[in-house]
């Protein structure tokens, strides 16, 4: 019996035993497969991109043709020695007609003294606020409103501000020696001229001393009084007075050409002379200026600002001198241009002069954006 269990117990084993072998030849569901090859073919990338094409305002990069010629013909057909210059400021282009001579600037040299004194204000040298005195002994020539009240009360106080305004919008002479001598004389003026790499543009001796010269006079302070002046001037002989008018002509000590002119209004206008206060403060001076309404801007159209400052020589003889404006002319579009435009002398009437300024803003005007 025993045996015959025995037996019974060897057969299962080896029963177990195949099935077990039978089993680990036959893969398990749970085993890893193997993993297909990768394909090495390259990806197709896509195609780049063509550039966004780039709009290039081509009226900043040169002046229109008809604009260079019709300038021409105004300059060719103007009687008299003419500077003409326009520069687009926002933009890299000028033209102009003897835009490298120097030219008398008489009023128009105001400016600079103003420049000057802002520049020194930035620097916190003076304040707009600072008291400035006047007396009779410090009245100038020509053109000074100011005038009437220094002599009715002896002497008056200004502020520097104040006298800004009467040297730029009413072009008074007086207001405009005082600032000068506020802010150290002739050298302070040329030093600033200097430092700021304005280029050709000189300052002269100051409003007494400049017209007096001019005239062939010795300057006496008394000449500021009434129509002193004018007769002191009419008692000397017209070779006298001709041969001093002349040799300013030829060599005007308060000579600019008419490219360093507007070269100058392109870089104030641009920020580049004062701090953005002062800058601010210069434009917008300029803009109430009340001189010369029948030059330049009288041919600014509607729509435009404009803002200048003008300057009026002496006559002789038939001739005027110095008949000049400066100014910048800002489009709708916000775009500026610097005109000058400057005659050293000419026989041509007073409207004649001003026909002529007029043409040439509005010829600006008109080919702006072509």
């Amino acid at each position: 019996m025993l045996r015959i269990q025995s037996i019974r117990r060897l057969r299962a084993a080896a029963v177990f035993c195949s099935v077990a072998a039978l089993s680990a030849c036959v893969p398990s569901a749970r085993a890893p497969q193997p993993v297909p090859p990768v394909s090495r073919a390259p990806v197709p990338r896509p195609a780049p991109a063509p550039p966004v094409p780039t709009y290039v305002d081509r009226a900043s990069e040169r002046p229109a043709a008809g604009l260079v010629s019709e300038v021409n013909a105004l300059w060719r057909g103007f009687p008299g020695t003419t500077g003409i210059a326009v520069r687009r400021i926002d933009g890299d282009w000028s033209f102009g007609e003897r835009k490298d001579e120097l030219f008398p600037q008489q009023s128009v040299s105001k400016t600079w003294v103003t420049l000057t004194i802002l520049d020194q204000i930035d620097q916190g040298k003076l304040r707009l606020s600072d008291p400035v005195t006047i007396t009779v002994a410090d009245l100038a020539v020509f053109h000074q409103p100011i005038r009437d009240r220094v002599i009715a009360n002896g002497e008056i106080t200004e502020t520097v501000g104040s006298l800004i305004e009467q040297a730029i919008t009413k072009s008074d002479n007086t207001a405009n020696d005082a600032l000068l001598w506020k802010a150290g004389g002739p050298d302070a003026v040329r030093d600033f001229i200097s430092r700021k790499n304005l280029g050709a543009i000189r300052f002269g001796p100051g409003e007494r001393l400049l017209q007096s010269r001019i005239a062939g006079l010795q300057w006496s302070q008394e000449m500021a009084i009434g129509r002193r002046f004018y007769a002191a001037r009419a008692e000397l002989p017209t070779e006298q007075r001709r041969e001093a008018l002349y040799a300013y002509l030829r060599d005007p000590m308060d000579g600019a050409s008419p490219q360093a002119i507007v070269d100058a209004l392109a870089k104030l206008a641009r920020g580049e002379l004062l701090s953005p206060a002062s800058t601010q403060l210069m434009l917008s001076t300029m803009s109430r200026t009340s001189s010369g309404p029948n030059r330049l801007k009288a041919g600014v159209p509607g729509g435009w600002n404009f803002l200048h400052k003008t300057g009026t020589g002496q006559d002789l003889g038939g001739i005027s001198t110095g008949y000049n404006d400066i100014g910048i002319m800002t489009a709708p579009d916000g775009t500026r241009y610097a005109v000058a435009v400057m005659l050293g002398d000419t026989t041509a009437s007073i409207p004649e002069r001003m026909r002529l300024m007029q043409a040439v803003s509005r010829a600006v005007a008109r080919y702006h954006g072509v």
